[in-house]
């Protein structure tokens, strides 16, 4: 029996399932989609950077503040929690003294880097276009 559940979904095809419920996956236009908190998580302009630098290897916390220039201390260290916690980010701390603390990605969020670095290859190909759309935007409202 092909039962057809509503939804508020403004991109469903009328009569039958979305590509988005046949994969059993959320629903992200929906606002109560807890895959919201997940991509708030992934694409945050942190979340982005720490995925990217991570991509590269084990890195400890130090050294991922270095890569990631203008990200403060609290703000790591909540991307990391926020990343930890979706499963994307392993962390490991060893029990010596000082601390000594090291990241990597889970194969989850090496899913996820690779994705997010299609974007961030885009972005950084497309500036020269971007930057130009946005002067001439400027000047179109007299702003400087």
């Amino acid at each position: 029996m092909n039962v057809s559940v509503k939804t508020k979904n403004p991109l469903a095809i009328q009569g039958g399932p979305t590509l988005l419920d046949k994969m059993r996956r959320g629903e992200l236009l929906v606002e109560a989609c807890p895959s919201r908190e997940v991509l708030k998580h992934v694409t945050s302009r942190w979340g982005v950077l720490v995925l990217l630098v991570l991509q590269t290897g084990v890195h400890r916390f130090s050294e991922l503040r270095r890569a990631i220039g203008g990200v403060s201390e609290r703000m790591l260290a909540q991307t990391l929690q926020w990343l930890e916690s979706d499963g994307l980010v392993e962390r490991h701390a060893f029990e010596v003294v000082p601390p000594h603390v090291e990241y990597r990605l889970t194969p989850l969020g090496r899913e996820a880097a690779e994705k997010v670095k299609g974007l961030a290859d885009w972005i950084e190909t497309s500036l020269p276009r971007i930057l130009q759309a946005q002067d001439s935007q400027s000047r179109k409202s007299g702003r400087p």
